[in-house]
């Protein structure tokens, strides 16, 4: 909700999906430093006796989408575009029977030494079986039950506060906000789940895109998406199943390191105001 009320939930039509743009462009290197992941060799050839193995890294960075994870994984293996596309739908890979075969949220955020002769599959099942085994603790299942929610679904939660919050400590005031509307029958209205559904990152949203038909438009759609918007790492899963206490409803980034969270409507449109005043003053 920028200029107009219908912009309620977030009110951050211009940025709510800077974090998830930010992550693929320059926080890879954080995701890199703090998980490594072993690929098992998955060769289907090879290099000749006595000659060296070529590895290669394959970067997942938190809060990418599948179809972005299976266009890298395609250029790292050299294999025609589309080709790990095809395989994901294809070929079974261990997923939760919740997902119903979309591995949307279980390409787990790593990097992954590839060497020669990986499969699309071979890398794909080993991205799930990460994620199933990060997601599956007992920390994670104890947690979303606590908050009345499925593993699944607090998977898609985490997707959402990886593409709204800028920070750690907005993580867990985003997965309120979202916790806190869902306890109120409230619809989200995250442009980032909007975004996902015009599988695009954009700053601006319009009136017209917040009518588009598709579940994944929460302006539209009470509740959850149907899938999770992109594939989270640790600290967004730990701020779905810890959400940081407050009565927040709304929030809205005023500068950048300024984002406020209210349960006050009033206050929310100040914000809003105070907003659009900073993006109208020209800078230096």
């Amino acid at each position: 909700m920028m200029n107009e009320p219908r912009r309620a939930a977030s009110g951050r039509g211009p940025r709510l999906t800077r974090r998830g743009r930010v992550v693929l462009i320059v926080a890879a290197v954080a995701v890199a430093a703090a998980v490594a992941v072993l690929v098992p060799l998955l060769r289907t050839g090879g290099s000749p006796e006595g000659e060296p193995k070529k590895t290669v890294s394959l970067l997942v960075p938190e809060g990418r989408r599948a179809t972005q994870v299976y266009a890298s994984v395609d250029k790292v293996l050299g294999v025609p575009p589309g080709t790990t596309a095809k395989t994901a739908t294809g070929t079974p890979l261990g997923l939760p029977g919740a997902a119903r075969h979309n591995p949307e949220g279980y390409l787990f955020p790593a990097t992954y030494p590839v060497d020669e002769g990986a499969t699309p599959a071979g890398l794909l099942g080993y991205m799930v079986d990460t994620a199933r085994q990060r997601f599956g603790s007992d920390r994670i299942t104890e947690g979303a039950r606590r908050n009345g929610v499925s593993v699944y679904q607090t998977v898609t939660i985490a997707s959402i506060v990886q593409a709204e919050a800028d920070t750690l400590a907005d993580m867990g005031r985003v997965a309120r906000v979202v916790h806190n509307r869902l306890a109120r029958d409230m619809a989200l209205q995250m442009d980032s789940t909007l975004n996902y559904a015009l599988n695009r990152s954009t700053l601006d949203t319009t009136h017209s895109d917040t009518k588009t038909a598709s579940p994944y438009n929460t302006y539209e759609s009470k509740g959850l998406p149907p899938t999770p918007i992109g594939n989270p790492g640790e600290e967004a899963m730990n701020a779905a199943i810890n959400p940081t206490r407050g009565d927040w409803l709304y929030f809205v980034t005023v500068a950048p390191g300024d984002t406020r969270f209210t349960a006050d409507y009033a206050e929310h449109r100040s914000n809003v105001e105070e907003f659009n005043a900073n993006r109208s003053t020209p800078t230096d």
